[in-house]
Parts: structure tokens; sequence; C-alpha cells
């Protein structure tokens, strides 16, 4: 689609209309033989792998970062004040 929306902007300047863009592409993708789009989808299949890995190593990273955090109260700083004050007074 990237590539098509270049072609289709230096074609037709004029046209603001995403809608418009998005339609062209898709009747323009339905009317490519397999072979044009095999770089296409190479491309994505690529991408869709560096994604995968890239989610992988955040999660872990996530995890690892909750794993090192104690654990935190439910409740907010200002009513852990209020109730250490409540307790003091008492």
């Amino acid at each position: 689609m990237e590539d098509f929306r270049k072609s289709f902007k230096e074609n037709f300047p004029d046209n603001k209309s995403v809608a418009v863009v998005g339609k062209a592409g898709g009747e323009k993708w339905k009317a490519m033989s397999e072979s044009e789009k095999a770089p296409y989808v190479a491309k994505a299949v690529k991408k869709k792998a560096e994604y995968v890995k890239a989610k992988e190593e955040f999660d872990r990273k996530l995890l690892s970062d909750v794993a090192e955090k104690p654990e935190e109260s439910e409740k907010s700083s200002s009513e852990v004040h209020d109730v250490a004050e409540q307790e003091a007074s008492s």
C-alpha cells in the first residue's frame, strides 16, 4: 500500500480522500497476480517475524521488571498518609 500511495499521489495530486486511495489500492491488489504480490507478501512475512521477536523481547523485559518491583499497595499515597496520620493520632 505504501508504494501504491506514492504512485497514486503522483498521478492524482489533488485527491485528499483517504477512502478513495484505500479503495483504489484494494482494487489494484485484487487485480494483481500471485507473482506480482509475492514480493509484498514476503516483506509482510519478514516484518511480522520482526514484530513477533520484538514483542517477545518486550514481554520478557516487562515480566522481569514486574518480578523485580516490590508489590505496591492498591491505595494511593495520599490514602496511605491519611491512614498513617489517623493511626498516629489514635
